[in-house]
């Protein structure tokens, strides 16, 4: 009898819903594909799709609507197409290309279409932002003036980053350009600074390193990986850092200060390429479509510092060949980004690490963006290191050289010892404004090279326990007095006296 009732129950509730509900038509276009070929797929009788609208094929792979022409559309494909063949159906899915963002995205990996890529279950998003998105307007832009401090010394003394900046990396292979942007991720631990990590046609392996890295500096919780390996579809690898880029962006709305990391965009490059030449576009420079530089351009002007709050402050990576700066792409991101940092490889191979060519390197932000502490010891810094590099050509010559010339290049090569640093020795500001202080101020340049890192040590652990006061006031931006200088040269010779008796 119980069973009756039941049945009748879920009757009377079926015919309410059937009572309430009424049909609708959705028309939906369905073409067939013509030819696929690697990357790329032809296809037709999709008379209304639009551009970077997200198609779907049979066996779960997708692609975007990319050349528009009146007879066929060209769609690049963000999946395996060995699956697929001539005559296969096609259709429409009414929407753009978008990526999940939000606060769940923390600590995960993904990728360029969203898909979790690490071992920690679906993701909650619940907002979908298009990877395709216009960057703020002129007057939503505010002036570039907060420091991005990445822990390095010669990055921050010589070469200042701040937040909406775009400041481009660039180096030979192998010179350490990753190194310099995970130094300055795990930098960002207590800075309240959102970092996301994007690698484009990086191994898997490499990923790895970089991911592992991460969590073992705890910097994984405030960072967002977005891959596309190397072995991905090259329509997977030209969208994933422009999907990196919206997740960025929904933090900066937000008012949050946020980091991203393009590893690395010569690979980007390549991978458009490849789309543009399957596709029949005319090919231009170097076999690049004539377009590459709005691509780079478009995606780079969306990091900027608004003036309702929040920031997106973009280090591209590029690769170069044989030191060649002239190259197509080089010129391009150069004249793009708001200034760059070479690594130099042959200062990598003399182990002058990070190996940063400071006379190549440029930060047209400049000491806007810098803690006002620095500006008192960086001028005479950066110019007895220029003379000293135009004076160390000459002297290879073994021409005879005066005192004074001799005493510039001891004290230049004592400054490029000190500005050596290692992976993840991160140092706060106060601390690199003692250390540069007194070398500028000649107190390093009798000490022994080998026993520089030790002097560094000594300087640092004397103004933690000596200097606190006016460590926070360089710590909150405050400029540096005469007498803040001159206490800071009297704590840096106290500490130097001390090691040389010791």
């Amino acid at each position: 009898m119980s069973l009756l009732t039941a049945l009748n129950a879920s009757k009377r509730d079926l015919d309410t819903v059937l009572k309430d509900w009424q049909p609708t038509l959705r028309v939906r276009e369905t073409g067939r594909v013509l030819a696929v070929e690697q990357a790329v797929a032809r296809v037709n009788g999709l008379p209304g799709v639009q551009a970077d609208e997200r198609v779907e094929f049979p066996h779960g792979v997708q692609g975007i609507a990319y050349n528009l022409d009146p007879a066929e559309v060209g769609v690049v494909l963000l999946g395996d197409g060995r699956k697929l063949a001539a005559g296969d159906p096609v259709r429409r899915s009414g929407r753009v290309v978008d990526v999940p963002v939000g606060e769940s995205l923390l600590g995960r990996v993904v990728d360029g279409n969203g898909r979790v890529l690490d071992e920690r279950g679906s993701l909650s998003a619940r907002e979908h932002w298009p990877v395709e998105r216009a960057a703020p307007a002129i007057m939503a832009r505010a002036p570039v003036s907060e420091p991005l401090v990445t822990g390095i010394k010669v990055i921050d003394a010589l070469i200042p980053i701040g937040r909406g900046q775009r400041e481009l990396i660039l180096g030979d292979r192998q010179t350490g350009k990753t190194a310099i942007a995970l130094d300055t991720i795990v930098n960002q631990h207590d800075k309240n600074v959102i970092c996301i990590y994007c690698a484009i046609g990086q191994r898997s392996s490499a990923v790895a390193r970089v991911i592992a890295a991460l969590r073992a500096h705890d910097a994984m919780r405030y960072t967002v990986v977005v891959v596309a390996a190397g072995d991905d579809p090259p329509g997977l690898q030209y969208i994933t850092p422009f999907a990196a880029t919206s997740i960025a962006e929904y933090f900066m709305h937000q008012g949050r200060d946020v980091l991203i990391v393009y590893d690395d965009l010569t690979r980007h490059a390549r991978a458009y390429r490849e789309l543009s030449l399957l596709l029949r576009r005319p090919p231009g420079r170097e076999a690049f479509p004539g377009d590459i530089f709005y691509v780079h351009a478009h995606l780079l002007e969306r990091a900027t510092h608004l003036r309702a709050g929040g920031s997106l402050t973009a280090l591209p990576i590029l690769e170069t060949e044989a030191q060649n700066l002239a190259a197509y792409i080089p010129t391009n991101l150069v004249s793009i980004t708001d200034g760059q940092i070479y690594l130099s490889p042959d200062l990598f191979r003399k182990g002058l690490l990070p190996a940063v060519d400071v006379g190549r390197s440029v930060s047209r932000v400049g000491g806007k963006a810098q803690l006002a502490a620095y500006r008192a010891v960086t001028g005479a810094l950066k110019l007895s290191y220029a003379q000293f590099e135009e004076l160390e050509v000459f002297a290879r010559f073994g021409t005879r050289l005066d005192e004074a010339t001799r005493r510039t290049i001891r004290h230049g090569r004592q400054v490029r010892e000190i500005l050596k640093q290692g992976q993840f020795q991160a140092l706060p500001p106060a601390e690199q404004v003692a250390v540069l202080a007194a070398t500028s101020q000649h107190l390093l340049d009798d000490i022994p090279a080998e026993q520089l890192g030790a002097a560094e040590q000594a300087i640092r652990q004397a103004l933690r326990t000596q200097g606190s006061a006016l460590c926070a006031a360089i710590e909150r931006g405050a400029a540096l007095t005469d007498a803040d200088l001159q206490q800071l040269l009297a704590i840096a010779r106290t500490a130097l006296n001390g090691m040389v008796k010791g």
